[in-house]
Order: C-alpha cells, then structure tokens, then sequence
C-alpha cells in the first residue's frame, strides 16, 4: 500500500454510527470517505430484485458474473452507488436490505468480487474506510484501525431514530430485533467475521453524542497521523 496515502479502518457492528462518524471525519481532513457497506447492500439489491433468497449461497455466487458494481461521488462528496448503470442508492438503504446485504457478505466468492475494489480506493487516495471486516482483512496494513460500538439499545435507538426521519415505519423492539440478528449472522459467520483487529483502538460511543463520537475518532486520527484538519 502506497505510504503516501492514510487509510482509517473502522469496523463494528449495525447501529454504531460507523457511516455518519466516518464520512464526518473523512470530510474535516479531506480523505474520501468508502461505504463498504453499501457495496455489500448493492449486491443484496441484485439479488432481492433477481429472486434469489438470501440463504441461496450458490445462487448467489452464479449471480454475480452478470453484475456490474460502481462506485462514484456527487459533487457534495456522498458516496453513490451504482448497479449495471442504475443509481440505487436510495433503493439499496431499505430495511429488508439490510438483511440481504449481511447474508451475500457471508458468502466468500462475493468478498472475492469486491475485495480488489475496496483495497484499489486505498491504493490511490487517503481514505476512511468503514465496515465489517476492514482492519482484518480487507486494509490489515492501514495507519490507524478503530472497533467503533455501542451497547445493542442505543444502537437500536439511533437506527430507528434514522428510519423514522426517512418515513419508515418500524418500532423499537423491531429494529432491536433485526439488529441483533445481523450481529450475530455478522459475527459467527465462516468468511471474514466481524471482530476487532489486535491493534484496533476500541471506541464505545453508548454515552458519547454523534458530536462527542466525531471529536474522539477525529482526535485519534490527528494523533496518529500528526495531521490538521482541512
């Protein structure tokens, strides 16, 4: 990996606010931010949309020679998604996706396709890079490697919280439920499990606000890298 790059892995589980901290500090120090989620959710899209259950591994797998996945920015710096051309990156956030999204990532010929692609934005630009597996597997060299978490109900409240603001109509004890679900499919299955690298920094946010939650992660990326911010 070229040093004249910083990469900033951060990993842990649905809810920790993974995406909204990363992209928050990728923008203060000008490092383009990658939603590794999203690729995984772009291929749980083609999947729900070709009929193919999530459980189907092999189904799967014959599926992907047809895909074409791209990663793009809009002028604002959000990541965009695209799918054999399509923007979905809205389709790609609905709450059953997210079940797909955890299911495909488990299988490892799915990994295999889109290992290159999360490693090549690494290669050519500093990055923040979130997801599940990134300071295990996908950036195990990278500068600086966080295990961001919080307990299960004040990730469950803050996923609600933002599903509610995009007019979903869900309860606690659900997004509780689906949430727990994906955490235990996430941590115990064979390919890549979630799990913090041995010299990940372990940050629990549960009594952090999303402002306190930035300011720590921030923090941790000047010291290592001996930056300032943009």
């Amino acid at each position: 990996m070229n040093s004249a790059y910083c990469s900033v892995a951060i990993d842990g589980p649905a809810g920790a606010g993974k995406s909204t901290i990363a992209k928050a500090a990728a923008a203060r120090f000008g490092f383009i931010y990658v939603d590794t989620g999203a690729i995984y959710r772009t291929v749980g899209l083609a999947a729900q949309r070709a009929g193919i259950d999530r459980a189907e591994a092999e189904a799967v797998t014959a599926l992907l020679p047809e895909l074409s996945i791209r990663m793009d920015y809009g002028p604002d710096g959000t990541q965009r998604m695209f799918l054999n051309g399509e923007d979905v990156s809205a389709a790609i956030r609905q709450p059953e996706i997210s079940m797909y999204a955890s299911a495909v990532s488990a299988v490892p010929a799915v990994r295999a396709f889109l290992l290159d692609m999360q490693r090549d934005m690494a290669k050519t630009s500093s990055v923040v890079m979130d997801g599940r597996d990134i300071g295990t597997v996908v950036l195990p060299d990278a500068g600086l490697k966080i295990f961001l978490t919080a307990s299960a109900e004040a990730r469950a409240k803050r996923r609600l919280a933002e599903l509610l603001q995009k007019g979903e109509d869900c309860t606690l004890q659900q997004v509780m439920d689906d949430m727990l679900q994906r955490d235990a499919q996430d941590a115990n299955r064979a390919a890549a499990p979630l799990r913090a690298a041995e010299d990940a920094v372990l940050a629990d946010t549960t009594d952090f606000t999303l402002e306190e939650s930035i300011e720590y992660v921030c923090g941790l990326i000047r010291e290592r890298f001996d930056l300032e911010e943009k």
